[in-house]
């Protein structure tokens, strides 16, 4: 057996330990495992994230971009911060070396062809942490056919998570007749955060999404939405996080970019290090001719 080491005597009486707090917006209360698995997803120095969403083919299929994730998506997939996927695709084609945040889609049911709210939860916790998830998101359609039920969905993930150390990303579904307004997503941002959900994915809109960041007192991730033109892309993503989100969630406007590899590092640039669009898209096209 060794011989005991000596009682210290470097205290440090005449300096008190300090309380850090937590970087991440409305977090600061959350359990251990919790934040740090937030701090996977969100960079601990920007604040911020790019998650690349590739679940699409959850409710449409093999969409345009996605037909091979392993041609696709697998180059790109090392670019971002977060992966956020299926669990299917997840064991079938992500290797168990890739060191990113993973978050996964926990909701499903009805494919295009059927209403899309009558979702249900589409798995347990206990696999989430078989396969090591960061968190699990969920979708939530605030004025849609099945708002009660979406809304009950998350609130069980949320009790599961909660039990698990695993956090909840909401998403906000907006229907085809819903207006996408300030109102609108001040209102499904902010009963997602009061229902418990960690994090909220949801739209950006030019008129007054700095009150839907500031009213909802979780972090806000911004989704791409439908493939819009590079500098475009970019100057959304610009103005989203000047405006109060931590980050974005961004799927069909990189993987459908005519340089997905290019796209994602400008798309970084712009989230963690506040690159104006401009220069981004310089930095996009610079990168895209090489």
């Amino acid at each position: 057996m060794p011989a005991p080491d000596k009682e210290g005597k470097q205290f440090y009486i005449d300096q008190p330990q300090e309380s850090q707090g937590f970087f991440l917006k409305g977090s600061n209360s959350l359990d251990w495992g919790m934040k740090n698995r937030l701090s996977r997803i969100f960079n601990p120095v920007s604040g911020r994230t790019v998650m690349l969403a590739i679940d699409h083919g959850y409710f449409q299929g093999p969409t345009t971009g996605l037909e091979r994730i392993d041609l696709n998506i697998l180059p790109i997939a090392p670019y971002a911060d977060t992966l956020m996927l299926t669990r299917g695709i997840l064991r079938s084609l992500v290797p168990a070396s890739y060191t990113r945040a993973i978050v996964l889609r926990a909701s499903g049911g009805p494919s295009i062809l059927k209403e899309l709210s009558n979702e249900q939860l589409a798995m347990d916790m206990e696999d989430a942490v078989r396969l090591n998830a960061a968190a699990l998101a969920v979708q939530v359609f605030i004025g849609g056919e099945h708002e009660t039920q979406s809304v009950h969905n998350m609130t069980r993930l949320v009790d599961m998570g909660n039990r698990f150390g695993i956090p909840i990303l909401a998403v906000t579904a907006v229907g085809k007749d819903m207006a996408r307004d300030a109102r609108y997503f001040r209102l499904a941002c902010r009963i997602c955060a009061e229902l418990g959900a960690h994090y909220v994915k949801t739209y950006y809109i030019p008129e007054g999404f700095e009150t839907v960041t500031a009213s909802c007192p979780v972090p806000i991730v911004m989704a791409g939405g439908k493939k819009i033109p590079e500098q475009d892309a970019l100057t959304m993503a610009y103005n989203a996080v000047q405006e109060g989100a931590s980050g974005v969630d961004m799927g069909r406007n990189i993987f459908q970019s005519e340089s997905p590899v290019a796209m994602i590092q400008a798309v970084g640039a712009v989230v963690h290090e506040n690159l104006e669009p401009a220069k981004a898209y310089e930095m996009y096209l610079d990168l895209k001719n090489k």
